[in-house]
């Protein structure tokens, strides 16, 4: 069985993130999405809210999970038996961050993880989940950056609504 794990912080998901978790879960047998657990980041929404929340984004995926974690990421991957880590990229700014800690996974995991780039569909390169706070905690319209179910918690969460409500 092909498993990989896609990890990242998820605040909030955005359709960047799903398009990646969609089309790796078309190459994997098994696809664990895991909301990093990072207590040097003052989130928006708590790692349980962002489970629940890619619980819901990703119902309709049969082969996807989602799950949590905190720590290292290949101590996480060597837990769940998982040798193959996903990570979506925008640009290239993206890639150059990215590479270092794939290098630096794959030699603390003395080769154990690799890490597989997917670039992001075109149509989502400019999102990222601080432009979407950053847009909601003004008012402004995020519905097209993550699905709908979503929009008001954010909006919530910064205690704003929509341009024009």
């Amino acid at each position: 069985m092909k498993k990989a794990i896609y990890p990242g912080s998820f605040d909030p998901v955005t359709f960047g993130h799903l398009d990646v978790i969609r089309r790796a879960s078309e190459m994997f047998d098994e696809l664990t999405v895991s909301v990093l657990n990072n207590k040097g980041k003052s989130p928006l929404f708590s790692v349980e809210e962002r489970v629940k929340i890619l619980q819901e984004a990703t119902k309709d995926l049969r082969n996807v999970q989602i799950d949590s974690f905190s720590g290292l990421l290949i101590d996480y991957a060597k837990e769940k038996n998982v040798h193959v880590a996903i990570r979506g990229l925008r640009a290239i700014t993206d890639f150059e961050y990215e590479l270092q800690i794939a290098q630096t996974n794959r030699k603390l995991s003395n080769g154990a993880l690799d890490t597989i780039f997917l670039t992001t569909s075109l149509e989502y390169a400019y999102l990222s989940s601080s432009s979407v706070k950053e847009i909601a905690s003004f008012g402004g319209d995020i519905s097209q950056c993550v699905p709908e179910f979503l929009v008001d918690q954010i909006y919530n969460k910064f205690n704003t609504k929509r341009t024009g409500e």
